[in-house]
């Protein structure tokens, strides 16, 4: 389907998103390692009814983040502050509500957006998310990511990790379609990828909002997802008021690629039931 590419200049960075459709706003925002492309599997199907918008958060994609923001700004990264980034992008649209749908730590922006604008909200979606906070065994592992990536930059931290981020029976009969994932993350400069782990490991636990939501959220999980445990988002699928759990069997957390077509029926079920 035919977008139109829009950019907003900001002193820190120049935010990079594509609009697609027509009709209410629907913002589906990546994850760690990716850009909007992990959603081209999604868009056309969503906006044969909806607005869906699809950023490149700074740093990812076609958002650049300038000399300035990254002597300032990257180093104190904040999941906080990628949610403005996505407020400052409704404001350019003069959208008052919109529905957000968020992968892995996309979910983690989503979030923290509901938390800090909430009247701005008509929905969420955390997409193989969590609104927990890291454990302390959590971090342990995210600082030592940060130094690998450091020391042997992300495409190398990439080839020994993303490939688990998928369901088995995905691994075995799609590995070529893992590895195209993996290359595309050399687009990552080292100081993005660890200011991102930071600011997922500094998150805070976001279950509260769940229980105080006013607002649909729909939660979509595999059961062979070791970033966003099956156990995990049960339990927090019964928090909210309004709460919808999607399971897609034999998938793990990267199910917009593994089980594309279903990850489209859920999320335009969703979308149709709220809106």
């Amino acid at each position: 389907m035919p977008s139109v590419l829009k950019k907003i200049q900001q002193a820190n960075y120049e935010l990079s998103y594509r609009i697609y459709g027509s009709g209410k706003p629907v913002l589906l925002i990546h994850g760690y390692g990716e850009d909007s492309s992990i959603w081209e599997n999604q868009v056309d199907t969503l906006a044969s009814f909806c607005k869906v918008i699809v950023p490149d958060l700074p740093g990812s994609g076609l958002s650049s983040i300038t000399p300035e923001g990254k002597h300032h700004w990257l180093p104190q990264l904040t999941i906080e502050a990628l949610a403005q980034c996505i407020n400052e992008l409704l404001i350019a649209e003069a959208i008052s509500k919109a529905t957000l749908l968020g992968h892995s730590m996309g979910g983690y922006i989503a979030l923290a957006f509901a938390a800090n604008y909430p009247q701005k909200i008509n929905a969420l979606g955390l997409v193989h998310s969590t609104a927990y906070a890291d454990s302390e065994e959590k971090k342990l592992v995210r600082q030592k990511s940060m130094q690998f990536i450091l020391t042997n930059g992300g495409l190398a931290f990439f080839k020994t990790s993303m490939i688990n981020l998928f369901g088995k029976t995905f691994q075995a009969n799609h590995l070529d379609k893992i590895e195209s994932l993996i290359t595309s993350t050399n687009q990552f400069d080292a100081a993005v990828l660890v200011a991102y782990t930071k600011a997922m490991m500094e998150r805070v636990n976001q279950s509260p909002l769940l229980s105080s939501a006013s607002f649909p959220i729909l939660f979509i999980a595999g059961p062979e997802d070791i970033a966003a445990p099956l156990t995990d988002v049960q339990a927090q699928a019964t928090l909210p008021n309004k709460s919808y759990l999607e399971v897609m069997e034999g998938v793990g957390h990267m199910g917009m690629i593994e089980a594309p077509e279903l990850m489209s029926h859920h999320l335009s079920n969703f979308i149709r039931l709220i809106n």
